[in-house]
């Protein structure tokens, strides 16, 4: 018990030290700090933005590990120790009430940008109000002069401007942005183009995005360049060059095979229905829909019956897979007729989609990321050998790295690889002692 305790509060002071640095790290900076956040779209955002600043000056982004613990990590670790740094770019992720608010007074972001409000998080926020008012917290907490730049479309987000201290600047499709996105278009192959337009400037963006929804983060990331100084030509140039973050409509495509749209990172409800309308708009020889986990709803499991009601009706196949394949309400006609599959594994519907491709078609693969989808893209590049259909990992197969190892050898794999890197490191060592005893 009392070694308990004192672990407990060696760690408390551990978190404690940790913070005091990173405060210290962040008094000291003279870096323009940049927060971003929004129910979605915050990582492309954040992403592409730190992709076209880098030609602008030296970047540390932070993405995708969006916790009070990795902005600790950010402030101090990254900035003391990689030297000059022009710009810092943090995803602020919302996941309970006060979460974005303990970043935020972190961070006294120079630039703050929020992209949109939606429900997620359902359980925790229960409200839009209640999602909005995590958001402006890091609008709340812009430094003395700073910047919030908000999506002009959303009035939760456009009420974010009431109260800030700094100067504000609006983009959107609405004709009272100060920034106005026009001329919107995707339907892959054809990837997302659109026009920008503000007082006394104008440029077209052609973007590596499938999807039309990609214009509101895309947009979000280009205004934000304008007003810290990248010249419109370059923010074009650096925009058409980026390269999509994996498993968030990332496009694969297969020599011979099919093509994928890999969104497998997250489907929330609210979402849900604009992946469904990029495959309504896309051009393929024939199209196939994968749908994993739904989150973030309330509710009956109805959400999924609904979703396969609009899916078949855009898609030659439609494919339920994980614990709650079996919710589809298909007609049992679209089961004979082959118009519906459900396919409770990962593996199973790899198998099935290598069995039945034929050359050009397009497949979405749509899940929360606990089924790690992707993997059924990565088959067709790659020796995948780790098929656990849910293997509890936060991060992509891409990040964790060890798809092509059987799950159960994870750990041996590992440390067997922390073993060899050991020898490389020490090997002089150890040969030296080796010497030693046998002289």
């Amino acid at each position: 018990m009392v070694k308990v305790r004192l672990g407990e509060i060696r760690n408390d002071l551990g978190r404690r030290l940790r913070r005091y640095r990173a405060e210290r790290a962040r008094a000291r900076s003279k870096a323009t700090l940049i927060g971003i956040t929004g129910s979605s779209g915050k990582s492309t955002a954040t992403s592409l933005l730190g992709h076209i600043l880098a030609s602008h000056g030296t970047v540390h982004t932070q993405v995708l590990a969006n916790t009070l613990k990795a902005l600790v990590r950010t402030l101090y670790k990254r900035m003391k120790y990689t030297g000059k740094v022009d710009y810092v770019l943090f995803e602020a992720g919302a996941y309970e009430p006060g979460s974005i608010r303990g970043m935020a007074e972190l961070l006294r972001p120079d630039v703050a940008v929020v992209t949109m409000v939606r429900l997620e998080h359902i359980a925790q926020f229960r409200t839009l109000d209640g999602v909005a008012q995590e958001k402006k917290a890091l609008v709340d907490a812009l430094s003395p002069g700073g910047l919030a730049i908000l999506n002009a479309d959303d009035r939760y987000v456009l009420d974010m401007a009431s109260g800030a201290r700094g100067r504000i600047v609006t983009f959107g499709q609405s004709e009272a942005a100060d920034y106005r996105v026009a001329d919107v278009h995707a339907a892959y192959p054809d990837l997302l183009g659109f026009s920008l337009r503000w007082h006394g400037g104008a440029i077209d963006i052609q973007t590596p995005f499938p999807g039309e929804h990609f214009w509101l983060p895309a947009a979000a990331a280009i205004v934000t360049a304008l007003e810290l100084g990248v010249p419109p030509e370059k923010v074009a140039a650096r925009t058409a060059s980026f390269e999509p973050l994996a498993n968030r409509c990332k496009v694969l495509v297969t020599d011979g095979g099919p093509q994928f749209i890999v969104d497998a990172a997250k489907a929330p409800w609210h979402s849900l229905h604009i992946a469904l309308e990029m495959m309504a708009k896309a051009k393929a020889v024939r199209k196939r829909i994968v749908l994993g986990q739904i989150s973030d709803y309330v509710g009956s499991s109805r959400k999924y019956g609904t979703a396969y009601g609009i899916a078949r009706d855009i898609a030659d196949e439609v494919i339920y897979t994980g614990d709650n394949a079996h919710r589809s309400r298909a007609s049992q006609a679209d089961r004979d007729g082959g118009r519906f599959l459900e396919i409770r594994t990962p593996k199973e519907v790899s198998d099935h989609i290598k069995k039945t491709a034929i050359p050009g078609e397009l497949v979405l693969l749509k899940s929360s990321g606990n089924l790690h989808l992707e993997r059924i893209a990565l088959a067709w590049t790659h020796d995948v050998r780790c098929w656990i259909p849910a293997c509890g990992k936060k991060e992509s197969c891409q990040s964790c790295g060890l798809y092509e190892v059987p799950f159960e050898e994870h750990k041996s794999f590992l440390a067997n690889r922390r073993l060899a890197r050991r020898r490389r490191r020490f090997g002089w060592l150890l040969g030296g002692l080796s010497f030693t005893r046998r002289s």
